[in-house]
């Protein structure tokens, strides 16, 4: 069993409870305690919850309760989701989305809903989540659509291969525990101009030459990973096509969607950008060199 948590960060939106119930499932696959987090920065909106307040409590009071309800509903899902499982619940101080990356310090992975309510968890990936995906130094799982329908098949993206190593150590290790296939995709995207000078570097200008080449290359590098997780079967596939796409693509028909992350590389128009914006399952960013 690992002593290092999973992280789940909670706001009490049903958003997010399907996120610890998600990391829960991953933490009995992994062998490893749960620790949910929640943190609030503004007022919850004033909903039904609040009608009993009492005329008296403050903002900081109504704060207070809100994520003490929060932290509450999302314990009780996570132990009927994995019962028996080992979880901690703790409130975070500070501005959420420093507070919520801190938390990952040392944990397996942090996972977060795509969005949430109040000042907590995103607001469609508008900001906590993003923040959380984007800097952490963990994995970060952003847990978007969550299907329980097991398709037992892990992808993951990869670009250049010297910056890979972290995040097909983490693909092969998910699909290894959840004892499902893995597929390795490459995809770029280049202009016509771009593709005629790049065949031409190789000897034998032509789209399919520069493919084969990829190919070859990305085949020669899996050899060592099948070696280390020789009961993880692996494909790989190379496309000509912008990364982003193929990799929302990708995350309709597996259970999880491997990205590596570069601190210079995910703003707007990156290939983090886009498969976090729309992807339609879990997508988990793992931070390289």
């Amino acid at each position: 069993m690992s002593a290092n948590p999973i992280v789940a960060a909670t706001d009490g939106s049903e958003e997010s409870l399907r996120a610890v119930e998600w990391a829960a499932r991953e933490a009995v696959l992994r062998g490893a305690p749960l620790r949910i987090v929640s943190a609030a920065a503004m007022p919850p909106r004033m909903t039904a919850d609040h009608a009993t307040s009492s005329d008296y409590d403050t903002v900081a009071d109504i704060i207070t309760k809100s994520s003490d309800r929060a932290l509450q509903a999302a314990s009780d899902r996570a132990a009927k989701t994995a019962p028996g499982l080992l979880i901690d619940a703790d409130h975070l101080d500070g501005p959420p989305a420093e507070a919520v990356v801190q938390s990952g310090s040392g944990a397996l992975m942090l996972v977060v809903g795509s969005r949430g309510v109040g000042g907590f968890a995103a607001l469609i990936l508008g900001s906590v989540s993003r923040y959380a995906a984007t800097h952490a130094s963990c994995p970060v799982v952003v847990v978007r659509e969550a299907d329980e329908a097991a398709r037992r098949q892990v992808g993951i993206g990869v670009g250049e291969l010297e910056h890979a190593e972290a995040s097909l150590t983490f693909a092969f290790e998910e699909a290894a525990v959840r004892k499902a296939s893995l597929i390795v995709v490459h995809a770029w995207h280049m202009q016509d101009s771009d593709i005629s000078r790049a065949g031409e570097a190789l000897g034998t200008p032509g789209l399919h030459d520069i493919e084969e080449k990829a190919t070859a290359q990305l085949e020669q590098a899996l050899n060592d990973w099948r070696a280390r997780y020789p009961g993880v079967k692996v494909s790989h596939d190379v496309v000509h096509g912008h990364p982003g796409r193929a990799l929302v693509g990708l995350s309709a028909r597996t259970d999880l969607v491997v990205i590596g992350r570069r601190a210079a590389h995910h703003g707007p128009g990156s290939v983090t950008h886009a498969v976090l914006s729309h992807a339609h399952g879990p997508v988990a960013t793992v931070p390289t060199a």
